[in-house]
């Protein structure tokens, strides 16, 4: 690499998205693909979003709304939140890096789990921040090891939660223990892309962290129950001075018109995520028996996917499903070379992978 590439960059490995079904089928000339690669919702987006795109194809010479104010005052008036404490991202992931922009220098840490969400140690990378990676435990986030990782010189703690890859969630016990054991310093990042296929009553909501002052960025996301991936639109609720850091480091017109439109539209569509979610449970419970009758050590899951560790190196199998037109995600890059992780997709897909998986494993 040029020597012009600063050290800290030229260490990233960049992040590898699921293989797209179109480049499947060039490479192997397949016609019939399922991925279930990339946590996506099969549902599809809301039709109020899809009209709402419809109607703003006559702006497309306009650059957006920098302010996002009819997206931020709907976002406002469903959860309470000051319009001024809420920042817009193109997905989560611009949020993530922003955080570590505008709270990391070269001589701070952020602590994270060695098998969680890449974007967190990219961000941090990018930055030339340091990192203090904390293994997990029974494949979720050990909070009392994080919590005794964090000395002096970290700044912010990372927790998703649910967990990608695994699914496994932390309590509100647990998190409440974690949160009142950090340093006034410290902010925690919690994302919670996953957040509405979750129905336990032991689920933290942390918006109560967030009105009692607690320095706490809330990360949500439309690219999954609300089917707005190709989008890329996010946001976090935060208290005043972190929304204003994060809004010193976002790039003018982040988000598109449509991102923004799509999105406000689909904040009302409460049906449709009651409908993502059932069509979800009943995938999960399906793909967890079939899995469970071969004997398989599946993860259990609250999200809208499941891990699945064989307890061997997973390339071959990898490329075997690939070869019957099946893209699941391996997670080598996750530190889970055993595993692979499966999204939950219409019932046709999930009996779809079950039987190429059964197939390739004899």
């Amino acid at each position: 690499m040029s020597p012009i590439i600063p050290s800290h960059l030229q260490k990233i490995i960049p992040y590898e998205p699921g293989k797209p079904v179109e480049e499947l089928q060039r490479e192997l000339g397949l016609g019939d693909v399922v991925k279930l690669a990339s946590n996506e919702s099969p549902l599809g987006p809301p039709e109020a979003s899809l009209e709402a795109l419809r109607r703003a194809l006559s702006e497309i010479n306009r650059y957006p709304d920098d302010n996002y104010f009819y997206l931020k005052r709907k976002i406002s008036e469903k959860f309470d939140i000051p319009v001024e404490n809420i920042t817009i991202g193109a997905g989560s992931a611009e949020i993530i890096v922003n955080s570590a922009r505008s709270l990391l220098g070269p001589d701070d840490y952020a602590v994270i789990s060695e098998q969680t969400f890449i974007m967190y140690w990219l961000a941090v990378q990018s930055v030339n921040g340091n990192l203090i990676r904390v293994p997990l435990k029974n494949y979720t986030y050990d909070l009392e090891a994080m919590a005794a990782a964090i000395d002096e010189r970290v700044r912010i703690v990372y927790i998703a939660n649910p967990n990608n890859p695994t699914g496994t969630m932390v309590t509100t016990d647990e998190l409440d223990r974690f949160i009142s054991a950090l340093p006034p310093k410290v902010v925690l990042v919690y994302d919670e892309a996953y957040r509405h296929y979750i129905s336990r009553p032991d689920y933290p909501d942390p918006i109560k962290y967030y009105r009692r002052g607690d320095k706490i960025i809330i990360l949500r996301t439309f690219s999954k129950i609300y089917g707005l991936a190709g989008l890329r639109v996010g946001y976090a609720i935060a208290n005043g001075g972190l929304s204003d850091a994060l809004a010193r480091v976002r790039s003018p017109f982040n988000v598109s018109t449509f991102a923004a439109v799509a999105s406000e539209a689909a904040l009302d569509e409460d049906d449709h995520v009651k409908r993502a979610v059932e069509l979800n449970d009943e995938g999960m419970a399906y793909l967890g028996e079939e899995l469970g009758k071969l004997g398989l050590n599946v993860i259990p899951s609250v999200a809208n996917f499941i891990l699945v560790d064989f307890g061997h190196d997973t390339s071959e199998l990898n490329g075997k499903l690939m070869a019957k037109g099946i893209i699941v995600r391996p997670m080598a890059a996750f530190g889970m070379p055993t595993a692979l992780r499966v999204s939950i997709g219409l019932p046709d897909e999930n009996r779809k992978f079950v039987g190429a998986l059964k197939a390739v494993l004899g």
